[in-house]
This record gives structure tokens, C-alpha cells and sequence, in this order.
């Protein structure tokens, strides 16, 4: 069914509370609120038809996988922390069961088999291609106001890495280089080195390893921790459109460029709306290459701060849809309890939490 217009998700959505949920209540009984808010969440994320899509020459069939994958859908929705609440949870909820697509006669996987569905899910990026798809189906012909960056701390349960430091490597000596000597000088990975890439080359020198990071916070705190950043790409709605991992370490800034590549792709926008940690005349070129208008916060620098206009003011408000997207992300879709290791299983944990984020805000909309 195409659901592009408002008529038609409306049309969807009698289909599923006038036909779908009293079927379950008469096949298995009564339902939770959160069981039933999990069956229109599976309907519009569709993550299903993305496993299909793959031919498995060894391991599970499609199908099965695709009960797996509703399963780590309903892990997000149900706030179950661990694979080992979820698997309890299916072993005890019949209801659960039917609506993952588990048949009520076989028996519940094991966790070794969530662990290598998991990590199949991680390498083939499963919800990041559920959600470009429904992005792209939702946004992709509409015209969005503001686009909201900012990324946040993402702590996990990991060994942060060092700097790997030789003990033949000298001290270098102080002062400038002789010409003569030819020193081989360090790659810059810089903002205004980021415009002359690709987004396959820029995506490429993104560090995704394991660090520690140190940022302030809204009242001016620093924190730190270990682990990764998550940057996000929030329209008015408070849908994400686009998202990245990198280390904890990295500079928000050079996560900006690459996140306005991708947005475009899906999306498009006239504003992009950013804090002082974006503050660069690099930043504020590139936004306008892409037609874009940009309103980011003022970096003073030890100088005098420069205030916005105020039309630019009253714009800039619309940002605090980025914060209060984060907020949700970790406090109702498992954003703050991670306990996978790697980069890319890391990722493929939030982006889960994100594609059942931008469902229910996307449901919330259209009630």
C-alpha cells in the first residue's frame, strides 16, 4: 500500500486498530498498551520486507530472521535492557510471540541464536536501510523547515584506546623543522579538508574506535566518559533523518559536513541549525553550497560574541527539538543501555532505538 499522503496513512492506521489489534484480542486475549503500540510500529518500519530482500546461501531462512528482527524491534519498545529480558519475556508472552511472527508451537531461540541474528542484522545494516526507507518514503517529495545537528555522549561498556606510542620514537626537538630534512608532516583532518571529499572519503577518516571524550554540558560542566558520539540530523517534527558514530573523541564539527551529505540525499530542507561547537566559516560556506541558510550560535573565542537577529533568534528556538530527540532516544528507546562491543554493533543497537523513534513520532503526528 503506498502511504505517502495523509489520507492514506489515515486509511493504514483504521486498517490496524479496527481490524489487526481486535483480531489478536480475539485469538489471544487482552492486550498491554505497549503491546499494542508495538503492532503499528512493526506496521510502518516494515523491517521485515528488508530482511527478505536478502538470499542466505547458509544459517536461518528469511522469514525466520524477520521474526528475529521484530523481536529486536519489541525489545526497543518494551524498554528491555538485555537480550536475556527479551528472550524471557517471549518464553512467558504468548502475545509477544504472535506478534514478532514466532509460531506458539516452536520453541523460543536460544541467545546464541539472537547473538549471530544480531550481528548479522549489525553487518548488513538492517535498520539503517529500514530507516533511510522510511525517511525517504515520509520526507523525501516534502519540503522541511529546519534541520537541527547535535551530537551526544554514547557510553558504553568498552576498554577506551590509547595512542599507540613506540619506545624507539624520540622526543622531537623544539623549534621548526630544517627544510632540508624533509619531515613527513601529519595529516590535518579539518573541516576545510572535508569539502574538497566525497562522502566516501570523508565517511572513511571518521574514527570510530573506542575513546574517551570530554564535552560540556547545557549548564557548562564538562563530562567525560567512555565510548562514542552519536550525531543526528533532527527535523521540526523531531524525526531523525540522518545519523553517525564516531569516537568520543572527535570534534562535533567534523561530523557536519558528512550528516549534510547524507540528509540531502533524503530530504530536503532550508535551514540548518547548529550550536557553537559548529562555529566555522567552512561550515557556514557549505551550508550555502547546498542552498541551505545556515543559523549557528556564535563562537566568541575570547572575543566579543555575536548575537542573532531577531527573526534568527526566534529560529534558532525550533534546536531544542535536537535535544529533546536525544533525550528520547536514551531514556525510552535504549539509548543509554548498551552493552554490545564494536563500532558497527553499537550502531546497529541506536539505529534500532532510532527507527522505533521516528515511527511513534510519526504516529504521534498523524493523530
Amino acid at each position: 500500500m503506498n502511504a505517502t499522503t495523509p489520507q492514506q496513512i489515515m486509511q493504514r492506521w483504521q486498517i490496524v486498530q479496527g481490524q489487526l489489534i481486535p483480531t489478536l484480542h480475539q485469538e489471544i486475549g487482552s492486550l498491554t498498551p505497549k503491546l499494542e503500540k508495538l503492532i503499528p510500529i512493526l506496521e510502518w518500519s516494515r523491517i521485515e520486507e528488508f530482511v527478505t530482500r536478502f538470499s542466505y546461501r547458509t544459517g536461518r531462512p528469511p522469514h525466520e530472521l524477520a521474526w528475529l528482527a521484530n523481536a529486536f524491534v519489541a525489545k526497543v519498545v518494551l524498554g528491555l535492557t538485555t537480550t536475556v529480558h527479551l528472550i524471557e519475556r517471549l518464553s512467558i508472552d504468548k502475545a509477544l510471540r504472535r506478534i514478532c511472527g514466532f509460531p506458539l508451537h516452536k520453541k523460543r531461540p536460544s541467545a546464541s541464536t539472537f547473538s549471530r541474528a544480531f550481528e548479522t542484522f549489525a553487518k548488513d545494516k538492517l535498520a539503517e536501510r529500514a530507516h533511510e526507507a522510511l525517511i525517504k518514503t515520509h520526507f523525501g517529495d516534502r519540503l522541511i523547515g529546519h534541520i537541527s545537528r547535535d551530537g551526544t555522549a554514547i557510553e558504553v561498556r568498552e576498554r577506551p584506546q590509547k595512542n599507540d606510542k613506540k619506545e624507539t620514537d624520540k622526543p622531537k626537538p623544539k623549534g621548526r623543522p630544517r627544510k632540508d630534512e624533509g619531515e613527513e608532516r601529519p595529516i590535518k583532518f579539518t573541516v576545510a579538508r572535508q569539502r574538497t571529499q566525497c562522502l566516501e572519503e570523508i565517511l572513511e577518516e571518521i574514527p570510530t574506535d573506542c575513546r574517551r571524550g570530554t564535552k560540556c554540558n547545557a549548564q557548562g560542566y564538562k563530562n567525560s566518559w567512555n565510548g562514542y558520539k552519536l550525531h543526528l540530523d533532527i527535523a521540526d517534527c523531531g524525526v531523525p533523518i540522518a545519523a553517525l558514530l564516531s569516537s568520543a573523541s572527535m570534534h562535533d564539527s567534523r561530523a557536519a559536513i558528512p550528516l549534510s551529505h547524507i540528509s540531502a540525499t533524503r530530504v530536503t530542507n532550508l535551514y540548518d541549525l547548529m550550536d557553537a561547537a559548529y562555529c566555522s566559516i567552512d561550515l557556514h560556506e557549505h551550508s550555502r553550497e547546498l542552498g541551505h541558510v545556515p543559523l549557528i550560535d556564535h563562537n566568541p573565542r575570547g572575543g566579543e560574541k555575536e548575537e542573532f537577529e531577531p527573526a534568527d533568534a526566534v529560529r534558532y528556538r525550533e534546536r531544542s527539538g535536537a535535544e529533546r530527540a536525544n533525550g528520547r532516544l536514551k531514556d525510552e528507546f535504549t539509548g543509554r543501555h548498551i552493552w554490545v562491543r564494536g563500532a558497527v554493533k553499537v550502531m546497529s543497537h541506536l539505529m534500532f532505538g532510532i527507527l522505533v523513534l521516528s515511527v511513534d513520532q510519526l504516529l504521534r503526528l498523524r493523530q
